[in-house]
């Protein structure tokens, strides 16, 4: 689904290297998660993915199914299949949620030849889905994320990508600022999501996370790079004894 390789980059405005050599594979049906301590650019690697500018690639491939991401548009990224949620959801005034999301999944249908979601459709749709995730109908009816909770915006982040139906998922840091429940929450809108045709990439700081969305595979980085992946046990390893023993065996 994804295939990342040699994949460096560096800031544009400043001769500043991040990312040293990225290798990473996430294949269709599975759920990587990527954790590390902080500089060690994981959420550069979700920015460079989904097309942030500022970033400039010096070397290395990145794919989504084979085609070739980096030489695409942040909204042709989108329409292939491609979904970033933010660590901060910024608040847009003046756009309705609903008219937001319902143009947005309209643009990808018609970027891919589908046939556009009517207004009764999408409204049916989106109303079952923001009831799975304990989404206020009032909240859909204001402007995109204005006077959300911290909980809010990562829920109504879910239900974007419920309703885009993307094929390679990215979640930079959903976890951080949430309480138990509002974590329970969201992890349960990203579990419902999980499907064959689907691959997770999942950015996080911490184990608890990773104890309601069970990946398959977990990795760490640091100074740019993956330094070591291994199952879910690795996380919990990492919980209990930090980064340190990590890095002094891999150096």
């Amino acid at each position: 689904m994804l295939s990342i390789k040699n994949l460096h980059v560096k800031l544009e405005d400043e001769d500043k290297q991040i990312l040293k050599g990225v290798n990473l594979e996430v294949e269709a049906g599975k759920v990587h998660a990527i954790m590390g301590p902080n500089g060690s650019g994981k959420s550069t690697l979700s920015y460079v993915l989904s097309g942030k500018g500022g970033y400039e690639v010096t070397d290395g491939t990145a794919k989504l199914e084979g085609v070739d991401l980096l030489d695409m548009e942040p909204e042709e990224r989108a329409a292939a299949g491609l979904f970033l949620a933010f660590q901060y959801p910024v608040e847009i005034p003046g756009v309705g949620n609903m008219t937001f999301l319902r143009t947005a999944v309209n643009a990808q249908r018609k970027a891919r030849g589908e046939e556009e979601m009517s207004a009764s459709e999408f409204l049916k749709v989106v109303r079952a889905k923001a009831k799975d995730l304990q989404i206020d109908a009032e909240m859909l009816k204001r402007p995109v994320n204005m006077g959300f909770s911290g909980g809010e915006k990562k829920r109504n982040e879910i239900l974007q990508m419920a309703m885009l139906e993307p094929k390679m998922c990215i979640l930079d840091e959903t976890d951080s600022g949430l309480d138990v429940d509002a974590m329970k929450l969201v992890a349960d809108g990203v579990n419902a999501l999980r499907s064959e045709g689907r691959g997770f990439l999942v950015i996080t700081h911490y184990q608890r996370l990773l104890d309601h969305i069970k990946p398959d595979v977990v990795h760490i980085m640091s100074d740019g790079r993956i330094i070591k992946s291994g199952g879910p046990e690795l996380a919990l390893d990492v919980e209990h004894n930090g980064y340190a023993d990590i890095k002094a065996e891999v150096a």
